[in-house]
């Protein structure tokens, strides 16, 4: 019976205790740092932005309903929203994770631990739980589990199930009524949804924006605690910098140019501040699985998610958040760009040691 069940005991083994096997091979590197203590090391840099969230979830619903927002009501209030999310999703990602691996007779990999973490976090508090219950499964089975599990997956999970409830069932997670919890009746629009439709009167401050006290996902919201979980990330080397600052100079680069155009109605640096822009550059764009990995193509690779991400903004009307797809497109196109750097490197070294010959001949 316990072979039946023996990858989900070696999971949790894993998880709760310090495995006992050790590579014996004189090739490995051995370092304390291994698979798990890197996922625990970006769920703590989530953690920041979680907290906020839970308090921006019940400071919303008490704000639209005339109810107290006190710390701790607010709190209670975010977490018990949050709480039957992150159950639904560990259960139903680990359930088709441990299902495969069972299957394959192989270890459950720790990396759903952070998708698992980060899918509550980017769905609107009301969400209904099926929904996110099926749009986990689909994103493990289809983002991952098809073309061989972690490691061999080309598209960010997260994302890919945000992207599956976007766009099979785009009625609970946009619009104006979504984003206020217990408030059916209440429509308040996010910062980016005012600013597509022109009601630019109605936009939050600059200062609203970064602190985070605005409609909006669970995690996305506070830009201070995105930005503290960047710090931790930056600090341990778990997360690559260069892609970071090019997200952010690309974004950047490309508002300004379009506020120069008569595009942009708002401040340049308030596109990074709205939505999940900061939060998918910190979070999902340096994901190491699925962005480039050669130096020069990190830089091609966040450059090109800032400009997109504005650029679908802009100029698509239907949809205000650009993020999402922005680094979905270049999930797929960041093998491409390690491809093209590589071989741009092998020319250039050919070409310089056939000139060299050429000078000794």
């Amino acid at each position: 019976m316990a072979k039946k069940f023996n990858a989900l005991i070696d999971a949790m083994d894993t998880f709760l205790r310090t495995p006992a096997t050790i590579t014996e091979g004189r090739c490995h590197v051995r370092d304390a740092v291994d698979m798990k203590r890197i996922m625990i090391t970006v769920m703590i840099a989530l953690c920041p932005a979680l907290l906020f969230g839970w308090w921006n979830v019940g400071y919303q619903h008490f704000l639209a309903t005339g109810g107290t927002t006190g710390l701790w009501p607010c709190l209670w209030y975010g977490f018990l929203k949050w709480l039957p999310l992150v159950i639904v999703t560990y259960v139903s990602g680990l359930g088709v994770e441990v299902l495969f691996s069972q299957i394959r007779k192989e270890e459950v990999a720790e990396g759903f631990f952070v998708t698992g973490f980060i899918i509550p976090m980017i769905m609107p508090p009301d969400v209904l739980l099926w929904i996110v219950a099926v749009a986990t499964i689909f994103a493990v089975l289809f983002g991952k589990e098809v073309f061989g599990g972690t490691g061999y997956n080309f598209l960010n999970p997260a994302l890919l199930a945000r992207a599956f409830v976007f766009f099979a069932y785009p009625s609970v997670i946009s619009g104006d009524k979504v984003w206020i919890s217990g408030a059916d009746a209440i429509t308040s629009a996010t910062p980016l949804a005012l600013a597509m439709n022109g009601h630019l009167e109605a936009m939050p401050s600059t200062w609203e924006l970064f602190l985070g006290t605005i409609p909006g996902c669970i995690g996305e919201t506070c830009k201070i605690a995105i930005l503290l979980g960047a710090a931790i990330l930056l600090f341990t080397q778990v997360a690559d910098w260069r892609i970071m600052l090019t997200v952010l100079v690309g974004g950047y680069a490309t508002a300004l140019i379009c506020q120069a155009a008569g595009l942009c109605p708002i401040a340049a640096h308030d596109q990074l501040l709205m939505g999940g822009f900061l939060f998918g550059a910190v979070f999902m764009a340096t994901d190491p699985v699925t962005a480039a990995h050669t130096r020069t193509g990190k830089y091609i690779y966040g450059m090109l998610i800032g400009v997109l991400a504005v650029l679908i903004r802009l100029l698509n009307k239907g949809y205000p958040e650009g993020m999402m797809l922005a680094i979905l497109l270049m999930n797929i196109f960041a093998p491409l760009i390690d491809y093209c750097v590589i071989q741009s490197t092998i020319n250039r070294r050919q070409k310089r040691l056939s000139n060299r010959k050429q000078k000794r001949s």
